[in-house]
């Protein structure tokens, strides 16, 4: 679902879009990232499927969207449990992050697959 943006946070937004060539090197990282955690993930013994994606994240269907909800939680590693939205049963959603904090992530799901 959408989420309400304040004035403050458009407002700083429209200031950031004035630096395109900033803009189009965070895409880049964004989709390098991406593309990493994405690898990763289609290896994890308890990822059923990788949904298709262009976006800042990935949606992934799990064997139990609440026990490696809660694991990732323990690690300190925050994602969106998506199981309760419609037609996302068992599915987490995985921002994709800087280097380093997908790293984390990545060396936390490997431990746990």
């Amino acid at each position: 679902p959408p989420y309400n943006v304040n004035e403050l946070t458009q407002q700083r937004a429209k200031e950031r879009l004035k630096d395109s060539d900033k803009i189009k090197q965070e895409i880049a990282s964004i989709i390098e990232q991406r593309e990493e955690l994405l690898k990763v993930l289609l290896e994890v013994s308890f990822v059923e499927k990788v949904y298709p994606t262009e976006a800042n994240f990935i949606l992934a269907k799990v064997d139990d969207a609440n026990k490696r909800y809660d694991q990732l939680i323990e690690k300190g590693i925050v994602i969106r449990n998506r199981t309760t939205q419609p037609l996302c049963e068992n599915c987490l959603r995985f921002t994709i992050g800087t280097k380093e904090e997908n790293a984390v992530v990545i060396r936390e799901l490997k431990l746990l697959s």
